[in-house]
């Protein structure tokens, strides 16, 4: 899979005191990463990795994906499937099916348990926003939603919090900004570390407010 170089690398790279980006043969670099590259009159250096490396950031840690939204999401939905089909990943439908007016909670539960049950390695849900699905989805123990709206905040959602339910707001991201979100989120891991302490601590208030 080509490597995403996103503004959060270049940023890093630049507090880092790097003049250079390595990139893999073929990397994707993100419109904000490219303009941010130009600012910083930082050059790019174009490196293949063989067959049996793995370049750093690029990882699978999801295999299969539940993924469910309501009408808004309808269209959204159908492309995501058929792009992460394409890209080997084995997608669960769990609707909508169409676009007639429905409730985005039902969608959001069901994809939230069957990552409960361990059915699948993550979900995705599409509404309009992406926010109400989120707080729907939250409300079920051992969940952690997060709305996306770019590259960085998909990386960090599953670097830092280490997110099992990626939102998407259907009226608010373009496809292809959506594209890019989505293979940014699923090709980050988890870091751990001080990252775990703090989810620790949010699986505690969790407990602490269950009936």
């Amino acid at each position: 899979m080509k490597k995403l170089i996103t503004e959060d690398d270049v940023i890093k790279a630049v507090n880092n005191g790097s003049k250079v980006i390595v990139a893999g043969k073929g990397a994707i670099i993100t419109p904000l990463a490219q303009d941010l590259i130009r600012t910083k009159n930082l050059t790019v250096i174009e490196k293949t990795f063989s067959d049996t490396s793995i370049p750093d950031g690029v990882n699978f840690p999801f295999r299969k994906i539940a993924i469910g939204g309501d009408h808004t999401g309808f269209k959204i939905k159908n492309m995501l499937i058929k792009l992460l089909t394409e890209q080997s990943y084995q997608v669960y439908d769990l609707g909508t099916f169409d676009e007639k007016s429905c409730d985005y909670p039902d969608f959001a539960l069901a994809v939230a348990e069957k990552i409960q049950q361990g059915a699948v390695d993550c979900g995705m849900i599409i509404d309009a926003t992406g926010i109400p699905s989120a707080i729907a989805a939250n409300k079920v123990e051992g969940i952690r939603a997060a709305t996306c709206y770019n590259e960085f905040s998909a990386k960090s959602s599953r670097s830092h919090n280490n997110a099992n339910i990626l939102v998407l707001g259907a009226k608010t991201l373009g496809e292809e900004s959506i594209k890019s979100i989505v293979q940014t989120w699923l090709n980050t891991s988890f870091e751990g570390g001080r990252h775990q302490r703090r989810l620790d601590k949010i699986t505690g208030i969790e407990r602490k407010y269950k009936n």
